[in-house]
Protein backbone atom coordinates (compact mmCIF):
# COMPACT_ATOMS: atom_id res chain seq x y z
CA UNK A 1 0.00 0.00 0.00
CA UNK A 2 1.64 3.21 -1.17
CA UNK A 3 1.27 6.53 0.65
CA UNK A 4 1.61 10.04 -0.78
CA UNK A 5 2.19 13.21 1.23
CA UNK A 6 0.59 16.31 -0.33
CA UNK A 7 1.43 19.86 0.73
CA UNK A 8 -0.80 22.93 1.00
CA UNK A 9 -0.63 25.84 -1.42
CA UNK A 10 -1.11 29.58 -1.07
CA UNK A 11 -4.59 30.55 0.10
CA UNK A 12 -4.65 27.99 2.93
CA UNK A 13 -3.07 30.42 5.42
CA UNK A 14 -4.87 31.66 8.54
CA UNK A 15 -3.83 33.43 11.72
CA UNK A 16 -2.82 30.91 14.39
CA UNK A 17 -1.83 28.16 11.95
CA UNK A 18 0.63 25.78 13.58
CA UNK A 19 0.35 27.31 17.04
CA UNK A 20 -0.97 24.25 18.88
CA UNK A 21 1.77 21.90 17.63
CA UNK A 22 4.34 24.70 18.13
CA UNK A 23 3.46 24.64 21.85
CA UNK A 24 3.61 20.83 22.02
CA UNK A 25 6.37 19.69 19.67
CA UNK A 26 10.00 20.79 20.05
CA UNK A 27 10.75 20.12 16.35
CA UNK A 28 7.95 22.49 15.27
CA UNK A 29 9.37 25.27 17.46
CA UNK A 30 12.87 24.64 16.08
CA UNK A 31 11.56 24.84 12.49
CA UNK A 32 9.93 28.20 13.18
CA UNK A 33 13.13 29.48 14.82
CA UNK A 34 15.20 28.34 11.83
CA UNK A 35 12.90 30.25 9.47
CA UNK A 36 13.01 33.39 11.64
CA UNK A 37 16.81 33.33 11.77
CA UNK A 38 17.14 32.93 7.98
CA UNK A 39 14.50 35.49 6.98
CA UNK A 40 15.19 38.16 9.58
CA UNK A 41 11.63 38.44 10.90
CA UNK A 42 9.61 36.51 13.48
CA UNK A 43 7.80 33.57 11.90
CA UNK A 44 5.94 33.09 15.19
CA UNK A 45 4.55 36.65 15.07
CA UNK A 46 3.66 36.28 11.39
CA UNK A 47 1.70 33.05 11.89
CA UNK A 48 0.26 33.46 15.40
CA UNK A 49 -0.76 37.13 15.73
CA UNK A 50 -3.40 39.09 13.83
CA UNK A 51 -1.58 41.01 11.10
CA UNK A 52 -1.95 42.08 7.46
CA UNK A 53 1.38 40.62 6.34
CA UNK A 54 0.25 36.99 6.45
CA UNK A 55 -1.84 37.59 3.31
CA UNK A 56 1.00 39.34 1.44
CA UNK A 57 2.43 36.82 -1.03
CA UNK A 58 6.09 37.30 -0.05
CA UNK A 59 5.19 36.47 3.57
CA UNK A 60 2.41 33.94 2.89
CA UNK A 61 4.68 31.60 0.98
CA UNK A 62 7.46 31.15 3.58
CA UNK A 63 4.82 30.97 6.34
CA UNK A 64 2.94 28.07 4.73
CA UNK A 65 6.19 26.31 3.81
CA UNK A 66 7.43 26.63 7.42
CA UNK A 67 4.20 25.29 8.93
CA UNK A 68 4.02 22.42 6.41
CA UNK A 69 7.69 21.45 6.90
CA UNK A 70 7.29 21.57 10.68
CA UNK A 71 4.33 19.16 10.50
CA UNK A 72 6.26 16.92 8.08
CA UNK A 73 9.15 16.76 10.54
CA UNK A 74 6.78 15.65 13.33
CA UNK A 75 5.46 12.82 11.13
CA UNK A 76 9.01 11.82 10.14
CA UNK A 77 10.10 11.85 13.80
CA UNK A 78 7.22 9.43 14.46
CA UNK A 79 8.66 7.07 11.84
CA UNK A 80 6.34 7.85 8.92
CA UNK A 81 7.62 8.40 5.38
CA UNK A 82 5.89 8.88 2.05
CA UNK A 83 6.48 6.71 -1.00
CA UNK A 84 5.82 9.69 -3.25
CA UNK A 85 5.02 13.36 -2.74
CA UNK A 86 3.43 16.40 -4.39
CA UNK A 87 2.08 19.83 -3.55
CA UNK A 88 -0.32 22.45 -4.85
CA UNK A 89 1.71 25.25 -6.47
CA UNK A 90 3.76 26.60 -3.53
CA UNK A 91 3.33 23.18 -1.91
CA UNK A 92 5.62 21.71 -4.57
CA UNK A 93 8.54 23.35 -2.74
CA UNK A 94 7.62 21.56 0.51
CA UNK A 95 7.34 18.35 -1.54
CA UNK A 96 10.92 18.92 -2.74
CA UNK A 97 12.00 19.38 0.90
CA UNK A 98 10.24 16.08 1.74
CA UNK A 99 12.02 14.40 -1.17
CA UNK A 100 15.44 15.48 0.08
CA UNK A 101 16.16 17.55 -3.05
CA UNK A 102 15.95 20.89 -1.27
CA UNK A 103 17.01 21.85 2.26
CA UNK A 104 14.41 23.65 4.35
CA UNK A 105 16.79 26.61 4.70
CA UNK A 106 17.15 27.01 0.93
CA UNK A 107 13.43 26.45 0.37
CA UNK A 108 12.18 29.04 2.86
CA UNK A 109 14.48 31.74 1.46
CA UNK A 110 13.62 30.73 -2.10
CA UNK A 111 9.84 30.99 -1.65
CA UNK A 112 10.22 34.34 0.14
CA UNK A 113 11.87 35.63 -3.06
CA UNK A 114 9.37 33.76 -5.26
CA UNK A 115 6.49 35.47 -3.44
CA UNK A 116 8.13 38.87 -3.88
CA UNK A 117 8.71 38.26 -7.62
CA UNK A 118 5.10 37.10 -8.06
CA UNK A 119 3.57 40.09 -6.28
CA UNK A 120 5.76 42.51 -8.24
CA UNK A 121 4.89 40.84 -11.58
CA UNK A 122 1.16 40.83 -10.81
CA UNK A 123 0.37 43.46 -8.15
CA UNK A 124 -2.89 43.15 -6.20
CA UNK A 125 -5.76 44.21 -8.43
CA UNK A 126 -3.80 43.72 -11.68
CA UNK A 127 -5.96 40.84 -12.85
CA UNK A 128 -8.74 38.45 -11.96
CA UNK A 129 -9.26 34.78 -11.24
CA UNK A 130 -12.59 32.96 -11.51
CA UNK A 131 -13.46 29.37 -10.58
CA UNK A 132 -15.49 27.75 -13.36
CA UNK A 133 -17.71 24.94 -12.09
CA UNK A 134 -19.07 21.86 -13.87
CA UNK A 135 -17.77 22.76 -17.34
CA UNK A 136 -15.50 20.64 -19.53
CA UNK A 137 -11.85 21.64 -19.91
CA UNK A 138 -12.32 21.83 -23.71
CA UNK A 139 -15.14 24.40 -23.42
CA UNK A 140 -13.16 26.47 -20.89
CA UNK A 141 -10.00 26.42 -23.02
CA UNK A 142 -11.98 27.40 -26.13
CA UNK A 143 -13.67 30.35 -24.37
CA UNK A 144 -10.29 31.53 -23.03
CA UNK A 145 -8.79 31.32 -26.53
CA UNK A 146 -11.61 33.41 -27.97
CA UNK A 147 -11.38 35.98 -25.15
CA UNK A 148 -7.59 36.29 -25.45
CA UNK A 149 -8.01 38.92 -28.22
CA UNK A 150 -8.66 41.28 -25.27
CA UNK A 151 -5.56 40.23 -23.31
CA UNK A 152 -4.13 37.36 -21.33
CA UNK A 153 -6.62 34.76 -20.06
CA UNK A 154 -6.09 31.02 -19.59
CA UNK A 155 -6.80 28.13 -17.24
CA UNK A 156 -4.59 28.51 -14.15
CA UNK A 157 -5.63 25.57 -11.96
CA UNK A 158 -7.15 22.26 -13.04
CA UNK A 159 -8.24 21.48 -9.46
CA UNK A 160 -10.88 18.79 -10.03
CA UNK A 161 -12.88 17.66 -13.07
CA UNK A 162 -15.68 19.91 -11.76
CA UNK A 163 -13.55 22.97 -10.90
CA UNK A 164 -11.10 24.76 -13.18
CA UNK A 165 -9.82 28.23 -12.31
CA UNK A 166 -9.14 30.75 -15.07
CA UNK A 167 -7.02 33.86 -14.65
CA UNK A 168 -5.48 36.79 -16.46
CA UNK A 169 -6.10 40.44 -17.30
CA UNK A 170 -9.51 41.65 -16.12
CA UNK A 171 -11.08 42.56 -19.52
CA UNK A 172 -10.09 39.21 -21.04
CA UNK A 173 -11.28 37.24 -17.99
CA UNK A 174 -14.61 39.11 -18.06
CA UNK A 175 -15.01 38.28 -21.76
CA UNK A 176 -14.24 34.60 -21.09
CA UNK A 177 -16.89 34.61 -18.33
CA UNK A 178 -19.46 36.02 -20.80
CA UNK A 179 -18.58 33.34 -23.35
CA UNK A 180 -18.78 30.59 -20.72
CA UNK A 181 -22.21 31.79 -19.60
CA UNK A 182 -23.34 31.78 -23.23
CA UNK A 183 -21.99 28.22 -23.52
CA UNK A 184 -24.17 27.14 -20.60
CA UNK A 185 -21.92 27.45 -17.52
CA UNK A 186 -24.13 28.13 -14.50
CA UNK A 187 -21.62 28.64 -11.67
CA UNK A 188 -18.70 31.04 -11.89
CA UNK A 189 -17.07 32.13 -8.63
CA UNK A 190 -14.75 35.19 -8.59
CA UNK A 191 -11.79 34.44 -6.30
CA UNK A 192 -10.33 36.81 -3.75
CA UNK A 193 -6.67 36.30 -4.65
CA UNK A 194 -3.70 38.63 -4.64
CA UNK A 195 -2.90 38.11 -8.33
CA UNK A 196 -3.61 36.03 -11.45
CA UNK A 197 -0.91 33.45 -10.71
CA UNK A 198 -0.08 30.57 -13.08
CA UNK A 199 -0.77 32.69 -16.15
CA UNK A 200 1.51 34.39 -18.70
CA UNK A 201 1.28 37.60 -16.61
CA UNK A 202 3.83 35.95 -14.31
CA UNK A 203 6.52 35.70 -16.99
CA UNK A 204 8.69 38.46 -15.37
CA UNK A 205 8.54 36.54 -12.06
CA UNK A 206 9.44 33.33 -13.89
CA UNK A 207 12.58 34.93 -15.37
CA UNK A 208 13.74 36.33 -12.02
CA UNK A 209 13.01 33.06 -10.25
CA UNK A 210 15.07 31.18 -12.85
CA UNK A 211 18.15 33.28 -11.98
CA UNK A 212 17.77 32.49 -8.27
CA UNK A 213 17.13 28.78 -8.92
CA UNK A 214 20.48 28.59 -10.75
CA UNK A 215 22.22 29.39 -7.45
CA UNK A 216 20.57 26.53 -5.50
CA UNK A 217 22.27 23.16 -5.04
CA UNK A 218 19.56 20.52 -5.48
CA UNK A 219 20.38 17.13 -3.96
CA UNK A 220 19.29 13.82 -5.42
CA UNK A 221 15.60 13.15 -4.72
CA UNK A 222 15.09 10.24 -2.33
CA UNK A 223 11.32 10.17 -2.93
CA UNK A 224 9.67 10.96 -6.29
CA UNK A 225 7.87 14.30 -6.66
CA UNK A 226 4.93 14.80 -9.02
CA UNK A 227 5.31 18.05 -11.00
CA UNK A 228 2.37 20.49 -11.04
CA UNK A 229 3.26 21.46 -14.59
CA UNK A 230 3.38 18.01 -16.20
CA UNK A 231 1.44 15.91 -13.64
CA UNK A 232 4.24 13.35 -14.05
CA UNK A 233 7.25 12.37 -11.92
CA UNK A 234 9.71 15.28 -11.94
CA UNK A 235 13.07 14.24 -13.47
CA UNK A 236 16.05 15.32 -11.35
CA UNK A 237 17.64 17.09 -14.35
CA UNK A 238 14.50 19.18 -14.94
CA UNK A 239 13.84 20.55 -11.42
CA UNK A 240 15.00 24.09 -12.27
CA UNK A 241 13.18 24.23 -15.61
CA UNK A 242 9.94 22.88 -14.15
CA UNK A 243 9.99 25.26 -11.16
CA UNK A 244 10.69 28.14 -13.57
CA UNK A 245 7.71 27.19 -15.73
CA UNK A 246 5.44 26.34 -12.81
CA UNK A 247 4.93 29.95 -11.71
CA UNK A 248 3.34 30.90 -15.06
CA UNK A 249 1.87 27.52 -16.12
CA UNK A 250 -1.41 25.91 -15.08
CA UNK A 251 -1.39 23.66 -12.02
CA UNK A 252 -2.58 20.19 -13.05
CA UNK A 253 -3.70 18.95 -9.65
CA UNK A 254 -6.50 16.69 -10.87
CA UNK A 255 -4.16 14.93 -13.34
CA UNK A 256 -1.52 14.64 -10.60
CA UNK A 257 -3.93 12.65 -8.44
CA UNK A 258 -4.66 10.36 -11.39
CA UNK A 259 -0.88 9.83 -11.76
CA UNK A 260 -0.58 8.95 -8.06
CA UNK A 261 -3.31 6.34 -8.53
CA UNK A 262 -1.53 4.89 -11.57
CA UNK A 263 1.63 4.59 -9.44
CA UNK A 264 -0.28 2.52 -6.86
CA UNK A 265 -1.02 5.17 -4.23
CA UNK A 266 -4.12 4.41 -2.16
CA UNK A 267 -3.49 6.61 0.93
CA UNK A 268 -2.93 10.36 0.86
CA UNK A 269 -1.97 12.65 3.76
CA UNK A 270 -2.48 16.39 3.35
CA UNK A 271 0.16 18.25 5.36
CA UNK A 272 -0.18 21.95 6.17
CA UNK A 273 -2.90 24.46 7.03
CA UNK A 274 -6.48 23.83 5.94
CA UNK A 275 -8.16 20.93 4.16
CA UNK A 276 -8.44 22.25 0.60
CA UNK A 277 -6.54 19.33 -0.96
CA UNK A 278 -8.54 16.70 0.94
CA UNK A 279 -11.69 18.35 -0.42
CA UNK A 280 -10.34 18.25 -3.98
CA UNK A 281 -9.36 14.57 -3.64
CA UNK A 282 -12.88 13.60 -2.52
CA UNK A 283 -14.21 15.22 -5.71
CA UNK A 284 -11.59 13.49 -7.91
CA UNK A 285 -11.86 9.96 -6.46
CA UNK A 286 -13.68 9.10 -3.22
CA UNK A 287 -12.02 5.66 -3.11
CA UNK A 288 -8.70 7.25 -2.07
CA UNK A 289 -8.19 7.13 1.71
CA UNK A 290 -7.23 10.58 3.05
CA UNK A 291 -5.98 12.02 6.29
CA UNK A 292 -4.34 15.32 7.19
CA UNK A 293 -2.02 17.01 9.69
CA UNK A 294 -2.93 20.48 10.94
CA UNK A 295 -3.14 20.25 14.75
CA UNK A 296 -2.73 17.70 17.57
CA UNK A 297 -6.08 16.00 16.84
CA UNK A 298 -5.40 15.48 13.12
CA UNK A 299 -1.78 14.49 13.88
CA UNK A 300 -2.97 11.72 16.22
CA UNK A 301 -5.56 10.60 13.63
CA UNK A 302 -2.90 10.50 10.90
CA UNK A 303 -0.41 8.54 12.99
CA UNK A 304 -3.20 6.00 13.58
CA UNK A 305 -4.15 6.12 9.85
CA UNK A 306 -0.54 5.33 8.83
CA UNK A 307 0.08 2.65 11.46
Amino acid sequence: MKTAFLFSGQGAQYSGMGNELYQQEKIVKETFEEASDLLGFSMEDLCFTENDQLNETKYTQPAILTVSTAFLRVLTANGHQADITAGLSLGEYTALVASGALTFGDAVQLVHKRGQFMSEAAPTGSGKMVAVMNTSAEVIEDCCNQASVLGIVSPANYNTPQQIVIGGEAPAVEKAVELLQAAGTKRLIPLNVSGPFHTALLEPASRRLHEVLQTIAFDQMQIPVISNTTAKIMPQAEIIDLLTKQVMSPVRFSDSIETLKELGVSRIVEIGPGKTLSGFIKKIDRSLATSRVEDSKTLAETISFLS
